[in-house]
C-alpha cells in the first residue's frame, strides 16, 4: 500500500534567516517543502532541510516579478498547498530621497507586489478546497515610522493591514491568515 502523501508547505525567502527557520519548523513537523528565493544560498538550505526527511524541492526565482511568482506557482504542480509561508522580503536603509528609485521599487515589488500576487494565486486554491494556512511575515516596523527605512516600514505596514483584511474576508472558511 502506498505511503500517504505528506502535506506541502511553500516557504518564500527560505535561503537564510527567518525563512530558513520557518522551513526548518515545517520540515520538523513533517511537511514536504517547496522553498523559493533568489539567492545562491538556496541550494545549501535545501540540502540542510533534506536531512530532516521528507521531500524538499526548490526554485530559485525573483519573487519581485510576476514571472518569478508564476514559476514558483508552476513548480507547485497542482499539489494542494497546506501552508504558504510568505516570507520573502527586502530592505534598503538610507534616507529615502538618497536612494535610487529602482532600488526602492524593487523593495516594494518584492515585499508587496510579489507577496500579494502569490497569495492571490495560492489563496484562491485554498479557498476552493476550503483548507489552508497563510503566514505573512510582517514586522513591528509596520506599526511605526521608519526613518532611513521608510520604504521597508511602509511595505510592512501594507502587509500588516492586508493580512488583517484578508483574514476577515476568509473568516467563514477553513483558511487561516496570520501575520
Amino acid at each position: 500500500m502506498p505511503e500517504p502523501q505528506r502535506k506541502l508547505a511553500v516557504v518564500t525567502g527560505a535561503s537564510t534567516g527567518i525563512g530558513l527557520e520557518l522551513a526548518r519548523e515545517c520540515a520538523k513537523n513533517e511537511f514536504d517543502l517547496l522553498i523559493a528565493a533568489n539567492e545562491s544560498e538556496l541550494e545549501n538550505a535545501a540540502n540542510e532541510l533534506r536531512r530532516e526527511g521528507g521531500r524538499v524541492d526548490m526554485v530559485q526565482v525573483d519573487l519581485a516579478t510576476t514571472e518569478g511568482v508564476d514559476q514558483l506557482y508552476e513548480k507547485i504542480g497542482g499539489r494542494p498547498v497546506a501552508a504558504l509561508l510568505a516570507n520573502a522580503g527586502r530592505g534598503l536603509g538610507h534616507a529615502f530621497l538618497d536612494q535610487d528609485f529602482k532600488d526602492a521599487r524593487y523593495v516594494i515589488d518584492t515585499n508587496v507586489t510579489g507577496t500579494v500576487y502569490l497569495i492571490h494565486r495560492v489563496g484562491r486554491d485554498m479557498r476552493s478546497r476550503n483548507e489552508g494556512r497563510i503566514l505573512i511575515t510582517g514586522s513591528i516596523a509596520g506599526f511605526m515610522p521608519g526613518s532611513y527605512q521608510a520604504v521597508y516600514n511602509g511595505t510592512k505596514a501594507f502587509l500588516d493591514s492586508f493580512s488583517y483584511a484578508l483574514r476577515e474576508e476568509l473568516k467563514e472558511t477553513n483558511v487561516t491568515v496570520t501575520a
